[in-house]
């Protein structure tokens, strides 16, 4: 089995929210969307798309830092009616046929209104012939919690972040009443509790894109964590 390891990183926010993680290479770019997905605590509740970027060469045959779209893939919602006829079909594409060579990357597109966009590039690839494919994926190493579903994208996550820094103030409690919590700590990440969701949650979110299947509570509870709340 051919492994391929990837840096994460939520575009356009500080202080860094990244994710070091192993996929195996046989999956569809649709599935490693998921992935991504669950990694950065996305619900499936927007439209989805994927671009695939490789660097620029430069007059001297080395990788520029400027990079250049190569293929997007899309997620066909035929509720909605939505097909984007520039796109690829990502469930039908195996992440293996892309030809990924470091420092190549895909973007995740998630929400095009909230404009949330997670930066994966390639690290490296290996073979790992005695590593049993339901050991992956896996997070090895990340900091930050992820985005917030609806908080106007990067800026409304910054603001959100501050407020219960704070936890004080009009916004604070405007914060804790739309999302029924008094606490949430945006620089935390839990790396068992993130491999635990990685080996279920894509699996809902593929039956939501590829399938347009409604979640069923108990899938909808695994995604809000109701699993970590105390009897």
């Amino acid at each position: 089995m051919i492994v391929y390891q990837f840096y994460a990183e939520l575009e356009g926010y500080e202080p860094k929210i990244w994710r070091r993680f192993h996929v195996n290479g046989n999956i569809s770019v649709a599935r490693l969307g998921y992935i991504v997905m669950t990694m950065y605590e996305m619900k499936a509740s927007h439209l989805l798309s994927i671009e695939h970027e490789k660097p620029f060469l430069t007059a001297s045959g080395r990788n520029s830092k400027r990079m250049e779209l190569i293929d997007r893939y899309g997620f066909p919602d035929k509720a909605l009616d939505y097909t984007d006829d520039d796109s690829k079909e990502a469930a039908k594409i195996k992440v293996s046929t892309l030809n990924l060579e470091a420092p190549s990357r895909l973007v995740v597109w998630y929400d095009f209104g909230d404009d949330w966009r997670v930066v994966v590039t390639l690290e490296k690839k290996f073979d790992a012939p005695h590593l049993s494919a339901k050991e992956l994926p896996r997070v090895l190493e990340g900091e930050g919690f992820g985005i917030v579903e609806d908080c106007g994208g990067i800026y409304g996550l910054a603001d959100l972040a501050e407020a219960f820094k704070k936890k004080r103030g009009k916004e604070y409690k405007e914060y804790c009443a739309w999302l029924g919590v008094d606490d949430l700590d945006l620089a935390k990440f839990d790396l068992d509790d993130m491999n635990f969701r990685l080996k279920k949650i894509p699996t809902i979110f593929t039956k939501i894109y590829e399938q347009q299947s409604i979640p069923s509570q108990r899938s909808i509870n695994l995604i809000e964590r109701k699993y970590l709340q105390k009897p």
